[in-house]
């Protein structure tokens, strides 16, 4: 019985004395990683029908990045669907590269998608080809709207809808006239 009892005390002391120890080995906070800064260096106004280099240069923390995984995508106004991508190659100092050409004139826009170190960033530039009629130039912000998948999210069908129902008063109005 004096057994049972010591045990009944000596455990529970041990365990608590155990309890008070912190253990060295915590892990290090998580730290944040630092914003990847993509600067976009294709010139802004190009020629028609020559080659024309997509340029972008990488730093995280100040640093050049020459592990980035840098993809150019460059689509006409308002043609965002018929739109490339082209991979971009290391060349040197944190500066990735892809050529192109544009066939006519007209206002381009290129994405420089660059994902390094588990951070991802996609600036965006306008580039003008040539000498583009800005009156036949399709716009760009409300066709891009339409393929985003916030706005098919969000706005699902309600485009076609209002539409249709446009259309159908329309028609109603001209069988009443």
């Amino acid at each position: 019985m004096k057994k049972w009892l010591l045990a009944l005390v000596a455990v529970p002391a041990l365990l608590v004395g155990c309890g008070e120890k912190k253990e060295s080995t915590a892990l290090p906070e998580p730290q944040e990683p630092q914003m990847l800064e993509v600067q976009i260096l294709t010139p802004k106004e190009v020629a028609i029908n020559e080659t024309v280099e997509l340029a972008a240069q990488v730093e995280q923390g100040g640093k050049n990045i020459d592990d980035a995984d840098v993809k150019f995508e460059v689509w006409e106004s308002g043609k965002r669907d018929e739109g490339q991508t082209i991979e971009g190659k290391l060349e040197k100092d944190g500066v990735y590269k892809a050529e192109t050409k544009f066939d006519h004139d007209g206002v381009y826009y290129m994405y420089a998608h660059t994902t390094a170190n588990g951070v991802h960033n996609m600036p965006k530039q306008q580039i003008t080809a040539g000498s583009p009629d800005m009156t036949k130039v399709l716009p760009e912000d409300e066709k891009a709207n339409n393929n985003s998948m916030d706005h098919n999210m969000m706005d699902h069908g309600n485009d076609k809808s209002e539409g249709a129902e446009h259309s159908n008063h329309e028609k109603s109005e001209k069988n009443h006239n």
